[in-house]
Parts: structure tokens; C-alpha cells; sequence
């Protein structure tokens, strides 16, 4: 089995450290409001199973315990899913405040 070429690439990026800080904050921002489109969903998700979701939607017929259970093991587990990556979040923009901003000159 012959090696892997891999081409040398050099690409000249150039980017200041407060551009940096300005696409790491935007970076934790997008995933935030995509976390918040999950919980939306699940929420929906939950008024669906439940028959109290807007327009009067409603499964027929009623949802059994078991099939509610199931509904909520789902929503918990997404929950708990976004609290990992909440907590993920928070680690890098402490990393950013206490490892970038310090090195932000000031005006």
C-alpha cells in the first residue's frame, strides 16, 4: 500500500485578533439561536402529543400512556443533549474572555 499524497498547502490567511473574537462570539451566538429552534421544536412537539398545540391540532386517537412516555423520554433526552452543548458553549466563550480579550488593544 503506497503513502498518501497530501499536497503542502500554505494558505495566507490574514485576520486580526479582534476579527477573531468577533467570528468566535458569532460562532457561540448561531449555535445558541440553533438551540433554541430544537427546544422550540421539542416544545411543539410535546403540545402536539398533549392536543394543545395551536389550530387544534390534536392526534386521533388519544396518545396511550406509553406513547406519552415514550414522547417525553425523547424531549428529556434532547434537553439534556443542550444542556452538554450549553455547557460547551460556555466553556469556549470563557476561553475567548479570558485568553483573547486580554490581548484586544484598547482605544
Amino acid at each position: 500500500m503506497s503513502q498518501a499524497s497530501i499536497p503542502n498547502i500554505t494558505p495566507a490567511i490574514s485576520i486580526t485578533i479582534d476579527q477573531t473574537v468577533a467570528l468566535l462570539l458569532a460562532s457561540i451566538a448561531l449555535e445558541e439561536l440553533a438551540l433554541t429552534h430544537i427546544l422550540n421544536a421539542e416544545a411543539e412537539k410535546l403540545e402536539y402529543t398533549i392536543g394543545t398545540l395551536g389550530g387544534g391540532l390534536a392526534l386521533t386517537p388519544a396518545p396511550s400512556l406509553s406513547d406519552l412516555l415514550l414522547v417525553n423520554d425523547s424531549v428529556r433526552q434532547t434537553i439534556q443533549d443542550a444542556i452538554k452543548k450549553e455547557m460547551l458553549l460556555q466553556f469556549k466563550l470563557e476561553n475567548i474572555v479570558d485568553n483573547l480579550l486580554p490581548q484586544i488593544p484598547s482605544p
